[in-house]
């Protein structure tokens, strides 16, 4: 027997699942935390929110004119993303480990990114030697016509 009812244009229905329970943060806590009184480092955080956008997207599917969840989505994806960031830089291993273990697309494109900027800033190192090099060449040559 399904239990739904209207009131001011949305729809509410008991099978509806758009929130984790205690329980389900609690079995994610326990799978993602660093020590045993973890509950806010990034991994975890992250762990949280792909959850989260899990069950949003499934919502999303059966109720595509719902507007005000899809913001809500938008915010948590945009946190993850700013997350997933912060961990790349601050420890690399712990996000290669936590982009495995959740199989985030996302990860992917972002290390793709980090190893662009990274070589791309080695080029330009490269460049900036040679042309320190070539400026201490030119100067002992002009030394030696000054004399």
């Amino acid at each position: 027997m399904t239990f739904s009812w209207i009131w001011l244009g949305a729809h509410f229905s008991d099978k509806a699942k758009t929130m984790l329970t205690r329980k389900d943060k609690q079995k994610i806590i326990a799978k993602f935390r660093t020590h045993d009184n973890d509950t806010g480092s990034p991994q975890v955080q992250i762990a949280i929110l792909t959850e989260e956008i899990k069950q949003l997207t499934e919502h999303l599917k059966n109720h595509k004119h719902d507007h005000s969840s899809r913001r809500g989505l938008l915010k948590k994806v945009g946190e993850r993303r700013r997350l997933l960031k912060y961990l790349q830089k601050e420890d690399e291993k712990s996000f290669k480990d936590l982009t495995g273990r959740l199989k985030l697309k996302i990860a992917k494109r972002m290390q793709e990114e980090e190893d662009e900027r990274i070589r791309i800033e080695e080029e330009l190192n490269k460049k900036d030697e040679i042309k320190v090099e070539e400026e201490e060449a030119v100067e002992p040559a002009k030394e030696d016509e000054e004399e």
